[in-house]
């Protein structure tokens, strides 16, 4: 179980990008953590990976542990990547197959030929090729709490679509995940709950079922949370217009 009580952060240049943050997550809840750019999901998610520090006391429990003591047992996929450029995919799963005792090699293996990634140096691959072999080894180390921050940044439709059809048959149901990502329409039909930031806090958190029955979509949710309108753009033609 993730605990979360209480919760602010603040960077150096003393700008705050969380505050009064509580809530908890049960074993085997997939969790989307959506929001506008600036609203504090990476942040988010990074504290609780343990690779940023709450200000204050303890404010972030996994199994009722800090999640520095119990990183191990956390994957962080990130758009940034965690791999080395001058090493190849298959190098990059030796390597971490001896740092992580959980890591499933033939797993690793099976998604970086089911991505179709060719064994070159990673220096060599595009960003969206990068990005696949940081999700096969993200997922590949089988930890029970996975944390995804923009896993379908650089990626096609048709690859997304696969992404998510191999990571819904792959899943024990015993996971605990995170994710972040504005392709909502990806994830409909994959999360259990959603958590949408705005302004340092939470502005709304609700379950699918839920949400389903109020007959709304996760986008139609957020567009009501942030405030946006659908057809803003008129005025600014129109402002065009007048100033011609």
């Amino acid at each position: 179980m993730v605990e979360i009580k209480d919760l602010y952060f603040t960077y150096p240049n003393y700008q705050t990008v969380l505050e009064n943050i509580t809530f908890s997550v049960p074993t085997g809840q997939i969790v989307a953590v959506l929001g506008a750019n600036g609203a504090g999901k990476t942040t988010l998610l990074k504290l609780i990976a343990g690779l940023l520090v709450p200000d204050g006391d303890v404010k972030v429990r996994i199994d009722g542990k800090t999640p520095q003591k119990i990183s191990g047992k956390i994957a962080f996929i990130s758009e940034a990547g965690t791999y080395f450029n001058d090493l190849t995919p298959k190098t990059y799963g030796a390597f971490l197959q001896d740092f992580f005792p959980t890591f499933d090699k033939a797993y690793f293996d099976m998604l970086l030929d089911f991505f179709q990634l060719q064994e070159r140096p990673m220096k060599k691959m595009s960003k969206g090729q990068k990005a696949k072999v940081e999700i096969a080894a993200g997922m590949a180390k089988r930890t029970p709490y996975i944390i995804m921050d923009e896993p379908f940044v650089g990626k096609d439709m048709f690859t997304r679509q696969d992404f998510m059809q191999a990571l819904s048959g792959t899943l024990t149901g015993e996971e605990t995940i995170f994710i972040t990502t504005h392709e909502i329409r990806e994830i409909e039909n994959f999360v259990d709950r959603v958590i949408i930031l705005k302004e340092n806090h939470i502005a709304i958190d609700i379950t699918l079922d839920v949400l389903r029955q109020e007959g709304k979509t996760i986008q139609e949710l957020m567009k009501e949370v942030i405030g946006y309108e659908e057809n803003s753009f008129y005025s600014l033609l129109d402002k065009t217009e007048d100033s011609i």
